[in-house]
């Protein structure tokens, strides 16, 4: 007879545990569960012309013409980070017949804010350009991150001169989804974050939710309510009421079980049982409107 599914998650969970305690990475635990028969990857692609201005490129592997295409940064405080950990991200999006973007961007201590911005927006340029190749339709783009890769999508989305110094507009997007994202946190308090932003003098012009405005692109914000690395409340709760205020559709999720890690963790196959994050990217995918 077959496990029921809490006991199948356990014995994945505890497959898991016994893997870390072993010395293994969380991402190199969870790519090693990750299928690869749902995707064709494109890997290493330059879109612009330093070592870190690479891409990989996900297509669902019975990818028609015209699917929907979501560029995606990784997380890790601006300073730490690589597409290849997130592998499992790029196979959960094209599982769903979503072609995945999956781009590396300097870090620090190489660039500051506003650098890792402007490689986001050349990666985005460079997806709106040649993702007609990869069965992709540019017309139905969006953007999505995790913790500071929220960030980075956060701020491509609403500050438009960001997009405007390659050629587009915010009004290209069709969306972007925020998982953990940090969006108004001066005065910055964690360490690791304040040489990126020229602490103590960080410009307020490097937080989102200074850069709000009626004409911004449907967002999805997704946090975890214990989350003790990026304040939920002030973050996502902020943003989302702000976007509200000047008329901008929003949705605001909270989850209990995640952590502010496991909530990107979620995507991956062995821990979506934890919340349906997947599901609900989805679900906003196929319900907002092309641009």
């Amino acid at each position: 007879m077959a496990k029921p599914w809490w006991q199948r998650f356990c014995m994945i969970l505890g497959g898991v545990w016994l893997a870390l305690l072993s010395g293994c990475s969380p991402v190199k635990v969870l790519n090693a569960l990750t299928p690869e028969d749902t995707f064709a990857r494109t890997a290493g692609i330059a879109y612009g012309s330093d070592p870190r201005q690479k891409l990989d490129v996900y297509v669902p592997r019975h990818a028609q013409a015209g699917a929907p295409v979501v560029v995606f940064f990784y997380g890790g405080s601006w300073n730490s980070g690589d597409r290849a950990d997130y592998a499992f991200v790029g196979e959960a999006l094209a599982s769903r017949g979503i072609v995945a973007v999956l781009a590396d961007y300097r870090l620090y201590p190489q660039v500051r804010y506003p650098s890792f911005l402007e490689d986001g927006a050349q990666a985005v340029a460079w997806t709106r350009a040649h993702i007609r190749e990869f069965s992709g339709n540019p017309q139905r783009l969006y953007l999505m991150g995790h913790s500071s890769g929220a960030y980075n999508a956060a701020m491509l989305a609403l500050d438009s001169s960001l997009l405007s110094a390659v050629g587009m507009s915010p009004k290209d997007l069709s969306g972007w989804i925020g998982l953990a994202g940090p969006y108004d946190f001066l005065p910055i308090e964690n360490p690791d974050v304040r040489p990126v932003f020229f602490w103590p003098d960080s410009p307020p012009q490097s937080q989102p939710i200074n850069h709000v405005s009626h004409g911004a692109p449907p967002a999805l914000l997704i946090a975890a309510t214990r989350d003790t690395l990026v304040n939920p409340t002030r973050n996502t709760g902020g943003l989302a009421r702000k976007l509200r205020e000047a008329g901008v559709p929003v949705q605001d999720l909270y989850y209990a079980r995640p952590s502010h890690v496991t909530l990107v963790a979620t995507l991956s196959r062995p821990l979506r049982r934890l919340a349906p994050v997947l599901d609900q990217v989805v679900a906003f995918i196929r319900h907002t409107p092309p641009q």
